[in-house]
């Protein structure tokens, strides 16, 4: 019996998937600064779900959350498309886009309070302003830079305009961002403060978005992109680092995003696992991991390391994102892991494809917990063993427990399902990812 424990995990199924709800807070650092090399800052800022405060059943969220990871996953595969192809053709960058949480700010001065899409697979940070030709509807007024002392455009010679692939030199530094479900924002680039909670940033290079136009954006009035690359504000910061810490899906407790100074893992927490960020120079955006096995159960699946690897044109990989619902693996490892699964669960398959999830069972109406096997990736130096609500999901009223897994053909990507309740922290000077196992609604 001593060896069944270690090789599987119970699942009480009292843990049902319900309303994520979460509120803006704020800590104090340091003010004044002039610029970005020299902003050492630290901040807080509260993350709300896009879907909390909705009235939606608990698979209702898993579906939207799913769909929204799907569409993800397609945005993913245009951009290594264009990437592959010619780039003649390519009008535009191309990022991610879209995310799961939103972010609560304000902009200028006399600071206007918005909220926006974190995302950690773009880099760009915008916003609609004023005058808007082409604007979505967003439930605050539209950034209106004239009323701002602090709201200034960029040069064209500025670091921040050569950091965009493709910039025009119009009435300043002019920009054209697309995402891969041909969304897109368009305006000029300019610098201007920034304030999370009582925290002040100057000198904060966005996009004043003019024309803007696509699916998803209204759940804010734009995104922050949170990439590895120049333009992100993560990397305005002079301590270019970032933690989150995701509350699980079926509570209202709030998450928290930690960023510059004061994001950090605490031994006190637990163990910390720390591997490599890998650099994929083709896609330098996103947080590459090298995934080099997967432990279901006792058993090691039989693929090779080489699996997770990009290729020379950009493909392949796997990267680590909060946008994204549950985990995608490569196809040829996912068949094997739901093979594994179900050898080992011991439970009716279920193929009703009610739920949206690709592998399903159907639980005994007299039960109360479940027994399922250990799940652990495995990683360049950092073995991640999951605990069993961060890769299955049960509904004791439908009957059913699923696994919080899809298939990919191409990028594979650790989702934010498998993420809850950690500490994960992103250190772009290092170039390491480090986790630790944290009740985050008491951070």
């Amino acid at each position: 019996m001593a060896s069944l424990y270690s090789l599987c995990c119970v699942l009480f199924l009292a843990l049902a998937i319900v309303a994520l709800y979460v509120s803006p807070a704020v800590s104090t650092s340091r003010r004044g600064f002039e610029r970005r090399n020299e902003v050492e800052v630290g901040f807080r800022v509260m993350l709300k779900h896009v879907d909390s405060g909705k009235n939606l059943t608990k698979w209702e969220r898993i579906q939207r959350g799913i769909k929204r990871g799907q569409r993800r996953l397609q945005r993913l595969s245009v951009m290594f498309s264009t990437a592959i192809g010619s780039s003649s053709v390519v009008k535009a960058p191309v990022a991610a886009g879209n995310g799961e949480f939103l972010m609560y700010l304000s902009i200028g001065t006399p600071p206007k309070s918005y909220s926006a899409v974190m995302d950690t697979g773009s880099d760009l940070i915008w916003t609609q302003c004023k005058p808007c030709s082409q604007c979505f509807k967003q439930s605050t007024p539209i950034f209106d830079p004239k009323l701002s002392s602090t709201f200034s455009k960029l040069s064209c010679s500025s670091h921040l305009c050569a950091a965009l692939p493709q910039p025009t030199c119009g009435d300043g530094c002019e920009y054209v961002y697309s995402y891969g479900d041909y969304s897109s924002t368009q305006g000029v680039m300019a610098t201007e403060t920034f304030t999370f909670g009582k925290v002040s940033v100057p000198n904060i290079g966005f996009g004043c978005g003019e024309e803007n136009d696509g699916e998803g954006f209204s759940q804010g009035a734009g995104l922050v992109g949170l990439g590895r690359g120049p333009l992100s504000l993560v990397s305005q910061l002079k301590e270019p680092k970032f933690s989150y810490c995701l509350t699980p899906f079926d509570e209202t407790q709030k998450s928290t995003l930690l960023m510059g100074s004061i994001a950090s893992v605490n031994r006190t927490l637990g163990a910390i696992k720390t591997t490599p960020l890998i650099h994929n120079p083709l896609q330098p955006s996103f947080y590459y991991l090298s995934l080099q096995g997967i432990t279901v159960g006792g058993t090691r699946l039989p693929f090779n390391e080489s699996t997770f690897a990009f290729q020379n044109d950009g493909s392949g990989g796997l990267i680590i994102d909060s946008g994204t619902t549950i985990t995608y693996l490569e196809e040829s490892v996912f068949n094997v892991l739901s093979k594994r699964f179900i050898k080992q669960m011991k439970l009716p398959v279920d193929n009703s494809g009610s739920t949206g999830l690709e592998l399903c069972f159907i639980l005994p109406s007299d039960t109360s917990e479940v027994k399922v096997p250990k799940l652990i990736f495995h990683f360049d130096g950092a073995d991640l063993d999951l605990p069993g609500e961060n890769y299955v999901i049960a509904d004791s009223k439908m009957g059913l427990i699923c696994l919080a897994m899809g298939r990919s053909n191409g990028i594979s990507v650790l989702g934010n399902i498998q993420q809850q309740n950690m500490l994960v922290l992103h250190d772009l000077k290092k170039k390491t990812l480090s986790f630790v196992q944290t009740q985050c609604h008491k951070l």
